[in-house]
Order: structure tokens, then sequence, then C-alpha cells
């Protein structure tokens, strides 16, 4: 069997190639012994240590190596470091230990970087998007065969990506341009507030979604007074649809007949997949919460099976 783990902001997701799935809090992976860990992924997938042929792992931002590499060989977990945009738990690192030290078949998803991009213009920005991304946009084209496509993930973040000819071009990170429910650029009045100390700046990226406008602090409750027609709701939800669609725009610039996909808690709701296909002018497919997870075990497999590039992506060997 092949599993993969992705390493969201809400929680740490496990799924094989039949979209068989688990899931954890961070706090809980944060919590669990290594031991715990390896035990409750086999005994969710009813599984043996020797019917896993092989995991495919991602961690944090994933800057630290280029091409997918074999878990033995990656130092560091595959970062350059944990300080930068987002929150540290512990759990993601506990599980990724759990993983290296578990002596089972493992490779590490890299993130999309200023390394490895596709597109040289990419190259202005150090960074992309986190390795889960490159789970999505592999699910993308294994569930529809289209070799050009563009995928934005939008949840707590908003991250799109667009491929060409089954190669990644490159991706536009949650930091650069459109905010999701927590997450987003840091503005003028951010970059002040940085800048006078009242701040940092990671926790400004941290709370620069739309969620600072609103009294509705959490997806749940942000979904709650949307099912009771709030107005703050329903700016936030369109708010987001609009700024995602203007990313898918900037790709279709590059990719023109690009096959257009959403991904995420709030990119498969379908008042913002619906909102987004309005202003696009075409048809949108959602892809569900668990592409990211269930990709990166279809990533697992073809490693597996030998392929030597994933979008692109080297294969270590």
């Amino acid at each position: 069997m092949y599993i993969g783990i992705d390493h969201g902001t809400t929680g740490i997701r496990f799924a094989d190639t039949e979209e068989r799935w688990f899931e954890l809090t961070r706090q809980q992976a944060r919590d669990m012994s290594k031991g715990q860990i390896i035990d409750t992924m086999l005994e969710n997938f009813r599984a043996s240590r020797r019917d896993v042929e092989m995991i495919a792992v991602t961690y944090s931002m994933g800057d630290g190596i280029s091409s997918i590499t074999p878990i033995e060989k990656v130092k560091n977990r595959g970062v350059i470091s944990r300080e930068g945009a987002g929150v540290h738990v512990g759990g993601g690192t506990n599980v990724y230990d759990a993983i290296a030290e578990s002596g089972l078949p493992a490779v590490v998803i890299p993130g999309i970087h200023r390394h490895n991009y596709g597109h040289p213009c990419f190259k202005v920005y150090s960074h992309g998007a986190s390795p889960e991304k490159l789970g999505i946009a592999y699910n993308a084209y294994m569930a529809s065969g289209d070799e050009d496509f563009i995928v934005s993930d939008i949840s707590s973040n908003t991250v799109t990506m667009g491929v060409e000819k089954l190669r990644m071009l490159g991706a536009i990170d949650a930091c650069i341009f459109a905010p999701g429910v927590h997450h987003g650029p840091l503005d003028l009045q951010a970059i002040r507030d940085v800048d006078s100390g009242h701040i940092t700046a990671n926790d400004a990226f941290s709370t620069a979604g739309v969620s600072k406008l609103i009294p509705y602090k959490s997806l749940g409750s942000l979904m709650e007074a949307l099912e009771k027609n709030d107005k703050d709701a329903l700016w936030a939800f369109d708010t987001i649809a609009v700024f995602a669609a203007m990313e898918v725009a900037s790709f279709q610039t590059l990719i023109p007949g690009a096959a257009i996909f959403t991904a995420g808690s709030v990119g498969s709701m379908g008042l913002v997949k619906d909102r987004m296909s309005s202003l696009l002018k075409k048809d949108i497919k959602a892809l569900g919460m668990l592409s990211a997870a269930v990709g990166l075990a279809q990533i697992a497999r073809d490693v597996h099976h030998g392929k030597k590039e994933i979008l692109g992506i080297k294969v270590e060997r």
C-alpha cells in the first residue's frame, strides 16, 4: 500500500490511494509517542508494516530540498529553517521523525521554490508553495488527465499553482497575493505595524486573512454565519473567491487553455467555486479536502514504480 501524509495548517491527514484516510490534530500528533503514531497509522489502514511499500511525507515549507528525496538522505527534515510563515505546534515534527525512525520506505516531498520552479520569472520569489501542494496538483492530474491546468488551494490561506505540459511552472504563495480565512500578504498597515515593533512579520501574515475584518475568527463560526446569510460571512467568502480568481487569471496569461481546479475546505465550497467560475467564465472542478493526502499517496505509488519525475520535479534515488 502507498500512504500520503499532508502536514496541513489545522491537522495532519493520512490517506492511501484508495482514499481511505484519517486525521490527527497537530496537538494530538505532538503529544503521541513515535511508536503510537506508527501504530495508529497501521491500525487505521488495517495494515501491517510489510504492507507499506512507500510513504510520501511533507514537512513545513520543504525549501531545503528541491527534489523528491528518500527520507534517509534528507537533512534538517528538508527545510532551511522552521522560522517563517505559519504557526509551529510540533505535531508535524513528531510525525516526520516517527516515519524517519520507523524504517518504513519513505520519500520527502519538496516545496515549490526558487530552486525548482519550471518558469524562470518565478525565481523573483523565494518560495511558492509548501510540499503538500504538489500532492494536490498531482491529484488533479490523476483525476482528469489534463496536462495543462491551474489549481487554487483555498482554506486558511490561498495558494495557486500552474502546470503546463506536466511541468510545474510555479506557485503564488499565501504571503504574496490572495488572502484566505486566516493568512494573507502584508499590506501597508501591516508593514507599519511590523516596523514599529507592534507585531512580528509572521504574526502579521497569520492574521492577514479576511477574518481580521469580521467578528468570526474560525472557519466553523464563519460557516455557521454563512448559513444565516450573515453579511460579514457573505463578504468574506466573496472576497476570497474574487482574489483567488485573480490569481488563477494571472496564470492564464501563461497557460491560456488550462483546466481549472480548486481544493481545500473553502475551495471545495460551491459558493466559492461558482463565484470564481462566473468571474473566469470557465468551468471549475473542486478536488475536495483530501486531494493533498491522496495525491501524495499517488506520488508515493508512482515513485515506487520508478517514475523519474513528478510534474517536472526530479525524483532522487
